[in-house]
Parts: C-alpha cells; sequence; structure tokens
C-alpha cells in the first residue's frame, strides 16, 4: 500500500485525527453495550455515519480506490447526515434555552455551508478557508453541548456524552486535514 502522504506533519495530523476518532467510536460502542441498544440506539446510527467516514479516509490516506473529489463529497454527506440526525431532528434535551437556540442556528448554518459549497457549478475548489469553516463551526457547536453538559448534574452517562460531543469534530479535522494536504500538493 502506497501512503497518499508524504509530510510528516501531515501523516502524524491524519494519524492522531484516526486514532481519536477510532478510540472515541470505540467507547461510544461500548457505551451502547453497556446502556443496552434500547437506550442507546440513536448512536449506534451516528457510528455508522463516523465509521463510514473513517473507512474512506483509511482509504484515501492509503491511496485507495477513492478519488479526492469522492473522499470529499462522501465524507461531507456523512457529516451532513448526523449534524442533520443529532443536533436538529433528534437534538438533546439542553437545560439552557439559549445554548439550545445557539446550537441549532449553527447546526443549521453548518448544513447550509455543506450544502452551498456543493451547489456551485465549482464545487470541487473547496479551498482552506471553507475547510477551516466548516471545523470551526462543528467546534462551537460541540462546544456549546460541552458546556451545558458541565451546568447540568452529572450522571453516569455524562462521560460519554462528553466523548461523544467530540467524535464528529475530531472527523471534520481529519477531513480539513487531508484537504489541506492534497490543496498543497496541487
Amino acid at each position: 500500500m502506497e501512503v497518499r502522504f508524504k509530510n510528516k506533519s501531515d501523516v502524524f495530523n491524519i494519524v492522531v485525527t484516526a486514532v481519536a476518532a477510532v478510540l472515541s467510536i470505540g467507547i461510544m460502542l461500548y457505551g451502547v453495550g453497556h446502556y443496552g441498544v434500547l437506550n442507546a440506539w440513536p448512536e449506534l446510527i451516528l457510528n455508522l455515519f463516523y465509521i463510514a467516514c473513517l473507512v474512506m479516509m483509511w482509504m484515501y490516506f492509503f491511496s485507495g480506490p477513492i478519488t479526492t473529489e469522492q473522499f470529499n463529497y462522501w465524507c461531507s454527506v456523512c457529516v451532513g447526515v448526523t449534524i442533520l440526525l443529532r443536533d436538529i431532528l433528534f437534538a438533546p434535551p439542553l437545560a439552557y434555552y439559549s445554548l439550545r437556540l445557539g446550537a441549532l442556528v449553527l447546526s443549521v448554518a453548518l448544513i447550509m455551508m455543506l450544502t452551498y459549497f456543493y451547489a456551485r457549478k465549482d464545487w470541487k475548489s473547496y479551498t482552506k478557508k471553507n475547510l477551516w469553516a466548516i471545523f470551526v463551526v462543528d467546534m462551537l457547536i460541540a462546544l456549546l453541548y460541552n458546556i451545558d453538559i458541565m451546568l447540568e448534574p452529572t450522571d453516569e452517562f455524562t462521560n460519554y456524552m462528553m466523548v461523544e460531543i467530540w467524535i464528529r469534530p475530531t472527523i471534520t479535522y481529519g477531513l480539513v486535514a487531508c484537504f489541506v494536504t492534497q490543496t498543497k500538493e496541487k
């Protein structure tokens, strides 16, 4: 297998992202087993999309049968579906309305950003600025959920929620790392 990236810092960014995402997904799968499928079935569905992103990242990293455009498109679709499911349609109840409203507005903005980038005629021309904007908005959403969890009373499910919140920003960082590296090569 030939590795697509040759620069050690690029490889380091992508490997750290993959390891963090795999550990996070593993913890969430353990949480599903611990709490039961009836209580944690949404996490299973989200994990399927996260695992799909990791598989595509793996195929892209090792110069597999996936092109840059396919990787970008399908990873963005998987991220968009998780945003729609977790943050908009089946959003967790937050104790503070202002945090909930902020997370919802940012989630809709993130879906619109992903849609806008692909609705243009030249959707293949993602720039570093576009990718970093997606990552920053996703980090802000995770930060709002994190603040709400820290302000609420804790229980045994709190630790799993803290891990689950940061999986998607980790994957979007991997998406950014792969594409920033690809634009450097072009």
